[in-house]
């Protein structure tokens, strides 16, 4: 059995997350202690529970520890099963975060499968669905994974209410080794400002601001009012090189104004889009899985996040692989994963 520290790099949910996908997917036990120890309510939340729950159901797997606030977990994995499934996160909890963890293992089994998630798809700290929609998975379908998502409502924090359904075909054939050391030229960029049940000009604010504050060329520009269960504002702007896109997002919330929502989005895709890096840092954390499951990869990136580096570290605990961080100059990042 694997012993995982769940106090390890940046000592959060990823932990868990990322040691319950690969569990499944290789069928090797874990047990994980000090989960969230990092965090100012340490333990395992509601939508912490709901991955485990869900990866549990995917596996028919046999789980001690899981409840909420229990620090302790131990998982022993079964067979992954591809199925039509549902799971609920409750409230606005991820429901990109359960998707992200349920998603390699039922790459790697025999069939397809239908996810349905119910949760918030449009939280601050949790991918967004457009990105995933748009930046993760096209990423995955380049490994060799066939997979499409559809919106089905809108969920913002703190009412939820969202609903995502997602084809997952499995991964076939030789998987492809991703090298993506270089961006290649800027093909187009472009910005959607969402709101729900407040005024439509702010978001029509937000969006005209990222693209007078952004140090390149938008050729898109979208503000929509979308329905949701509860107020909430997004604003996204997309950047599309030859090899890749990247997504920037400012959430709206109390006492955060429209502007800073804004320049929040627009300055962070500044920053990447000076540094030539070809991969975000939030997509440098994601793609890991996927990589180390083909066997292994290579891409720049700006600094490495602790999210990142812990969850390579996770990774090796599972796969037999090895991985490099190596500083290029004062902007990118190489990130190399190797084959044992």
């Amino acid at each position: 059995m694997i012993r995982i520290d769940g106090s390890m790099g940046e000592g959060g949910g990823q932990v868990l997350r990322t040691s319950l996908a690969l569990s499944a997917c290789t069928g090797k036990a874990f047990s994980i202690e000090n989960i969230r120890a990092n965090r100012k309510k340490p333990g395992l939340m509601r939508q912490h529970l709901a991955c485990v729950r869900a990866v549990q159901e995917i596996c028919s797997a046999e789980v001690t520890g899981d409840a909420v606030s229990s620090q302790q977990l131990s998982f022993l994995p079964g067979f992954v099963l591809a199925d039509e499934y549902h799971f609920a996160v409750g409230s606005a909890g991820s429901a990109m975060l359960v998707l992200q963890t349920i998603l390699p293992p039922l790459l790697m089994a025999g069939s397809p499968s239908t996810v349905v998630v119910d949760g918030g798809t449009h939280n601050p700290m949790s991918p967004p669905f457009h990105y995933i929609d748009e930046v993760f998975l096209p990423m995955v379908n380049l490994i060799g994974g066939r997979c499409s998502t559809e919106l089905k409502h809108w969920g913002f924090y703190p009412a939820g209410g969202g609903r995502v359904v997602v084809s997952i075909e499995p991964f076939c054939g030789d998987l492809l080794r991703m090298d993506l050391c270089r961006s290649g030229g800027l093909i187009g960029a472009s910005v959607v400002a969402a709101v729900s049940n407040i005024p439509w000009e702010i978001a029509e604010d937000e969006a005209s601001a990222i693209v007078k504050a952004a140090k390149f060329d938008v050729l898109q520009k979208k503000s929509i009012t979308v329905d949701s269960n509860g107020p909430g504002n997004v604003a996204m702007i997309r950047l599309d090189f030859e090899h890749g896109s990247a997504m920037f997002t400012g959430f709206g919330e109390l006492g955060v104004s429209r502007h800073r929502v804004a320049s929040l989005a627009a300055k962070a895709a500044n920053r990447f889009f000076v540094s030539q890096a070809a991969v975000d840092e939030h997509l440098a954390d994601q793609i890991l899985i996927p990589m180390a499951l083909a066997g292994g990869g290579s891409f720049t990136t700006t600094e490495p996040s602790l999210h990142t580096l812990t969850n390579l570290q996770v990774i090796e605990q599972f796969l037999p692989v090895r991985s490099l961080c190596t500083r290029v100059d004062d902007s990118i990042w190489k990130i190399d994963i190797f084959s044992l």
